[in-house]
C-alpha cells in the first residue's frame, strides 16, 4: 500500500547541500507529535532531516488505517516511503519487516507507546553534536561521500592478477 497523501516540505535555504551530515529519519505516528503506532498498522510517517544544529521536518506520508493482519504486501509502500531513511522509530515491529528495513538500509528503532518526537530528535541532535555512537555512526559513514583517494591508495597498494 502506497500513501494516499504525501506532503513534502520544500526550503530552498537549504538547497546545495546545506545540512550534509544530517540524518534522515521517519517516525510512525499519528498526530506528529508521539511514536504512537506499530511499524506494519502506521497510519502516516513523519520524515525529518536531523543535524547537529537542529531538526526539520521534511515530509509526511500519510497511509490510512490498516490492520495489523500479517499481510507483507502493505509493507513494500511503507519502506519506499522511507526511502534515504537512515531509521525508523516505531512501537513495535515484526520479524519481517525488521529484515526487509535493513536490507534496505534503514534500521528500525523501537520506542515506548507515547515517546515524543520533539525529545526523540533532540536526543539525536545530541548524539551528532557530540559524537555518534551505535548505528547513528554507521548510517554517517554510509552516507558519506566516498573520496577519489582511495583508488590513489588501491593503487599504491599494487594490484596482481
Amino acid at each position: 500500500m502506497y500513501p494516499q497523501r504525501h506532503l513534502r516540505v520544500l526550503d530552498s535555504s537549504t538547497e546545495g547541500g546545506a545540512m550534509d551530515t544530517a540524518l534522515r529519519v521517519g517516525f510512525a505516528t499519528t498526530d506528529m507529535k508521539e511514536v504512537n503506532q506499530h511499524f506494519g498498522a502506521a497510519e502516516s510517517f513523519a520524515l525529518y532531516t536531523v543535524s547537529a544544529d537542529g531538526a526539520r521536518l521534511i515530509e509526511v506520508a500519510q497511509f490510512g488505517a490498516l490492520a495489523m493482519d500479517g499481510n507483507e504486501d502493505k509493507l513494500a509502500g511503507k519502506i519506499a516511503a522511507l526511502a534515504g531513511c537512515a531509521a525508523v522509530y516505531s512501537n513495535a515491529i515484526g520479524a519481517s519487516a525488521i529484515g526487509q528495513l535493513k536490507t534496505a538500509g534503514i534500521q528500525p528503532v523501537k520506542v515506548s507507546p507515547g515517546a515524543a518526537i520533539a525529545d526523540l530528535l533532540e536526543s539525536l541532535r545530541e548524539e551528532l553534536a557530540t559524537g555518534p555512537s551505535s548505528w547513528v555512526a554507521r548510517a554517517l559513514e554510509q552516507q558519506a561521500p566516498k573520496s577519489p583517494e582511495r583508488f590513489a591508495a588501491m593503487e599504491a597498494e599494487g594490484w596482481e592478477e
